[in-house]
């Protein structure tokens, strides 16, 4: 039976769940991918946890549910961001009591998105539920990072892209995997991808490849009667 979630017990007893794939709400081809399948798993035992993750995201509700469970848990839960932690995944990450992130692996954020239709009173409808899912993702962050709520608004309306150092940087993560006794970059923003500063970047370097209207020369050419006076004066020197 396909998963979403897998089970893992390390030497010492210590459980181990791999988060990988699409979060949803429910399962349409019964391969319990729920949030009531995962908080079964979560609660049939006791200790602390690691989470692994490696999720595109999904559905935003689910997320929320799975964030939930896991900030209710009793024991300390230890987040490990293998690959990527995109979109709701990123907010799951959010509820582990240390997250850490392999030096290869990808954050990503941005603004909750759904299909509409109906009149403009519906899309009307649709754009405040979406505002309030926003600042619900927002609560998380938050929480987690402990930046303004502006700032975390403007990552998310950026789709903002973090690799390790930057997530750490932001306070999205707390320690980058296999980094210890090595010194950290220096800008600790290694990489961030933002699609709006990144189409910016782009129009700079187009603007400055154009090139400039050629200044007309300045005329050092001097006339006859200027350089009579000149030479007269150069006599007498």
């Amino acid at each position: 039976m396909k998963k979403f979630w897998n089970w893992a017990r390390d030497e010492d007893e210590t459980r181990t769940l791999f988060l990988e794939g699409v979060i949803a709400e429910e399962s349409w081809f019964a391969d319990d991918i729920t949030p009531a399948a995962f908080k079964k798993e979560l609660f049939s035992g006791k200790g602390p946890i690691t989470l692994h993750i490696n999720s595109p995201g999904g559905d935003c509700i689910a997320a929320s549910q799975i964030y939930t469970m896991l900030m209710d848990y009793p024991h300390d839960v230890t987040v490990q961001i293998d690959g990527m932690a995109a979109s709701a995944a990123s907010v799951i990450a959010m509820a582990g009591t240390r997250v850490c992130m392999s030096p290869t692996s990808m954050m990503m954020i941005h603004n909750p998105f759904t299909i509409a239709q109906g009149d403009s009173a519906e899309m009307q409808k649709a754009i405040q539920l979406l505002d309030e899912v926003k600042e619900s993702i927002i609560n998380a962050y938050e929480i987690k990072t402990g930046l303004s709520r502006s700032k975390l608004s403007h990552l998310m309306d950026s789709e903002t892209w973090m690799n390790a150092w930057r997530a750490k940087e932001l306070g999205f993560c707390d320690e980058v995997l296999y980094t210890s006794g090595t010194q950290e970059p220096d800008n600790m923003s290694g990489f961030s991808f933002a699609r709006k500063t990144a189409a910016a970047h782009l129009m700079n370097r187009l603007l400055a490849s154009v090139p400039k209207p050629e200044e007309k020369p300045t005329d050092t050419r001097v006339n006859a009667a200027d350089y009579d006076k000149k030479l007269q004066q150069i006599k007498y020197l």
